[in-house]
């Protein structure tokens, strides 16, 4: 059964027949049926049905998604719209700014479009309960989402790795391939934005670095 949509179909099936998954399947089951969680079922794969494995042009790694009402997607950094950009996204809007004068809409969170264009916006967690962040870590999402990021590293087009803040850093290890490019920076949360994530110029770079290698540089508008 087609759960993606796409190449991650076939990349991922063997994966998601191991025993880790299996259970953390079970897991899941349990927690949508007894506690309110984030994303909605449906919106649980969003990130990989939206960028497809052989499009990705850049990975943008979260930690785990939302944990209030109505944000979470599916999308790392993003939230659906008619909600108000949370004040990580809002200063990720900020170095946008400064670094490409690009000025997004402070009302508007949606990176749909960034998906759309090869930005694979990936939590390492892939869920969460209502109001209790990282309450899902450590039943199997990590492990998955290693496999993916350890795909990607496989691929002979170079990607860009945005890695903000300490765990999203740790993963900088899973990728060994010398054609990808690894930008690594604090986190954009209002705890830690202004010790290096501002001033990082990590979307310039981006574009840069793709458009060295023949690539379309990615838009970073976005657009209600």
């Amino acid at each position: 059964m087609a759960i993606f949509g796409n190449e991650w179909d076939t990349l991922l099936a063997g994966e998601m027949q191991k025993p880790y998954y299996q259970a953390l399947r079970q897991f899941l089951i349990q927690e949508y049926r007894t506690a309110q969680v984030y994303p909605p079922m449906n919106d649980l794969f969003s990130a990989l049905r939206l960028s497809t494995y052989s499009r990705v042009r850049v990975v943008i790694l979260g930690q785990d998604p939302y944990h209030g009402a109505g944000q979470a997607h599916g999308l790392s950094f993003s939230v659906r719209q008619g909600v108000q950009p949370p004040p990580s996204l809002q200063n990720i809007y900020k170095e946008i700014y400064n670094d490409l004068g690009i000025e997004n809409p402070r009302d508007f969170g949606d990176l749909t479009c960034w998906a759309r264009q090869g930005v694979l916006l990936l939590n390492t967690v892939l869920t969460v309960r209502d109001g209790e962040p990282q309450s899902h870590r450590g039943h199997g999402w990590e492990q998955f989402t290693d496999r993916i990021i350890a795909l990607l590293n496989l691929r002979e087009d170079p990607i860009v790795f945005l890695l903000w803040g300490a765990p999203a850093g740790k993963k900088a290890e899973l990728v060994t391939n010398p054609c990808h490019l690894i930008l690594k920076a604090p986190h954009p949360s209002p705890l830690s934005a202004s010790r290096g994530f501002f001033g990082c110029r990590h979307f310039s770079q981006t574009n840069q670095f793709l458009r060295t290698h023949g690539f379309d540089e990615i838009d970073w508008r976005v657009i209600p």
